[in-house]
């Protein structure tokens, strides 16, 4: 029986989403997640955590802004005038899958992993949020090289750290 305590040799991802999930399953609440720039990859991750099954709702991928806009209800006029590489628009993301699937909480990711530049942002621009019952925050993490597959492991790992500093703000 898993306790969400860290097991040697794992990748900083698999530890962060053992230890949201662990403090999820104990609080009776329950998450879902919004992703851009990540393509799924952090809802990989929550749903390979022991304990998955009771508090990972499930998942969309909105790579297209109609998709966005659409289906998690994200305005549109911020997007015609920010572009989809914006901290409101991981924002409102969050927001809009947390209200979709009735989750305690949301978390999202948008940012720019390149290639090339993204609605006017310099690949390795990074938006994480999650929405909860305190509210929503954003955070800018900051990839480590400008490599994509770093800059989305950075946005996956920083979404689960926001997450989990939301259920352990003391710890």
């Amino acid at each position: 029986m898993s306790t969400g305590a860290p097991r040697p040799g794992l990748p900083d991802s698999a530890v962060l989403a053992r230890q949201v999930t662990a403090a999820l399953a104990a609080a009776g609440h329950t998450v879902a997640t919004a992703e851009s720039l990540t393509a799924g990859r952090l809802a990989a991750v929550l749903a390979d955590a022991p304990g998955a099954g009771g508090v990972f709702l499930g998942g969309v991928v909105a790579y297209a802004t109609e998709v966005k806009a659409d289906l998690l209800r994200v305005d549109r006029a911020l997007l015609a005038d920010q572009g989809t590489v914006h901290p409101e628009v991981a924002a409102q993301m969050a927001e809009g899958v947390r209200a979709r699937t009735r989750a305690t909480y949301g978390l999202a990711t948008t940012g720019a992993a390149g290639p090339a530049p993204h609605d006017g942002r310099p690949v390795g621009t990074v938006h994480v949020a999650v929405s909860g019952p305190d509210g929503t925050r954003t955070a800018r993490p900051e990839p480590p090289t400008d490599r994509p597959d770093d800059i989305r492991a950075a946005a996956v790992d920083a979404a689960l750290r926001l997450l989990r500093d939301q259920l352990r703000p003391d710890g």
